[in-house]
This record gives C-alpha cells, sequence and structure tokens, in this order.
C-alpha cells in the first residue's frame, strides 16, 4: 500500500464543494471516479479541507492510500486524462504511510477575491464578488491588520455540528491590496472555521461602508458573538490559495 499525495486545482462554479454528496455533484466524486478509471479502484482519499458550493481552488492536496504501481509523475497525466477542464492535477508524490492530508497540514492561505468597478465583468461571473461603489484598500488593510494573532473566531464562524470545541485560530497573516480593479483579501492561519474567511470579508465590506470601523475588529472578536460580525460573503470570490505542511 502507497500514499500519495495529489495537488490539484479547480474551478468551482459547477460543484457543491469538495466533498462527496448523495444529490448533487461535487469535485471529490469527479476526482476519484478520474482515479478509479486509471487504477482500477477508488483508493482512500483524505483531503485537506472542504469547500463549500462555489469556493474556487489554486491549490488543494488529497492524499490517497492506493495499491496502484503507477509512478506519481505518471499519475498527473494518467488521471488528468479524465478530469473535466475545470478540475487539474498539478503534482503527484509519494508520502509516509502516516501522512494525511488533513491532520498533517499546518496551515491554509485563502484569498477573497473583489471586482471593483461600476461595471460588472463577465469573464469573472462566478470567480470574484461585483462591488461596484468605490473602496478604500488602505482603510480595509487596516481593519484586516486586526485579525491578526491568536483569537477566538467564535463571532466569525457559522456554528453547527463540524464546530465544536476549541474555536481559537492563529492568523499569521491578513492584508487588504489593490491590483488594478482586484481588491484581494488574504489570510493564511494554522485553521479556518466553518465560513470563517468569507465572514471576514464580509466584515471588511461593513467597514467600507461606514457601518464598522477598523478598530471595531477587535471588540468583534472578544464578543465572541456572531451577530456582531458582517455577513458572509458569497462563495464566488473565495480561493483556497495555498496548503502548507
Amino acid at each position: 500500500m502507497r500514499n500519495l499525495l495529489f495537488t490539484i486545482t479547480y474551478d468551482g462554479t459547477n460543484y457543491h464543494g469538495w466533498q462527496i454528496q448523495e444529490n448533487a455533484i461535487t469535485v471529490q466524486e469527479v476526482f476519484q471516479d478520474a482515479f478509479r478509471k486509471v487504477t482500477g479502484a477508488r483508493g482512500d482519499m483524505k483531503a485537506c479541507s472542504r469547500t463549500d458550493t462555489g469556493v474556487h481552488a489554486r491549490e488543494f492536496c488529497v492524499s490517497v492510500k492506493t495499491e496502484s504501481p503507477i509512478a506519481p509523475q505518471r499519475m498527473v497525466a494518467a488521471v488528468n486524462h479524465w478530469l473535466p477542464e475545470d478540475i487539474a492535477v498539478k503534482a503527484c508524490r509519494e508520502v509516509p504511510g502516516d501522512f494525511h492530508a488533513r491532520y498533517s497540514c499546518k496551515g491554509k492561505e485563502y484569498s477573497y477575491e473583489i471586482w471593483n468597478n461600476p461595471v460588472r465583468e463577465p469573464f469573472l461571473r462566478g470567480r470574484a464578488l461585483h462591488y461596484w461603489y468605490p473602496i478604500d484598500e488602505e482603510r480595509l488593510n487596516e481593519a484586516a491588520g486586526h485579525y491578526v494573532g491568536a483569537h477566538d473566531f467564535t463571532s466569525f464562524c457559522t456554528l453547527d455540528k463540524r464546530e465544536l470545541g476549541d474555536m481559537v485560530r492563529t492568523v499569521t497573516k491578513a492584508s487588504v491590496e489593490r491590483r488594478g480593479d482586484m481588491v484581494v483579501f488574504t489570510v493564511a492561519a494554522d485553521g479556518f472555521l466553518y465560513n470563517m474567511v468569507r465572514i471576514m470579508a464580509g466584515t471588511l465590506l461593513r467597514v467600507q461602508e461606514g457601518k464598522l470601523l477598523p478598530g471595531d475588529i477587535p471588540q468583534i472578536l472578544e464578543a465572541r458573538d456572531r451577530s456582531k460580525a458582517g455577513p458572509t460573503a458569497p462563495a464566488c470570490g473565495l480561493y483556497l490559495n495555498k496548503v502548507f505542511y
């Protein structure tokens, strides 16, 4: 039995997230089917994370235990042959047997992308949030800086059965920058709660609207109350950028 680590990328527009569901097509289902066509078995797959419907990934990692003798470098082209154009394997390598794509992960980096122009961009439909009012990226960058550090992020989490226990996460990077008409919020941490990045982004937009001040973020964190933070931003602007091991 070998343990292979696949690094994949995907446009999540047409999928109901990563994890297999009974009545909806997901990235995992499509990837497993492609892997089965190459190896003859679906393999024991462990993903680095779960992404929601419409969320994208520039780097998503999956560890797969398999008896297939196919070399990792050949796996890339072989699996890609069976994948649709909106999913691709970028790399594959062999890892120790006890490696787990999720539990061996040391952290992740996400970005939330906002098309900031009065006119919508059709080619970004489903790939960025269209926000037509002017954005002061320096003001939002000031607000984002308050996310950095170890905090209880209960106020920035949609609570459900998957979020039980310790709500403290350590954010190592949180910044907002403008790239032409695209405003990008980038955040890295040792882990993320359900909808955490989308709520962080929605809260920054409340700062832009003047409904919150940049200095309000620490009080929102301390409140540990979801109602104190901003709305959950739409999924279309969210990207998993990097996975750290």
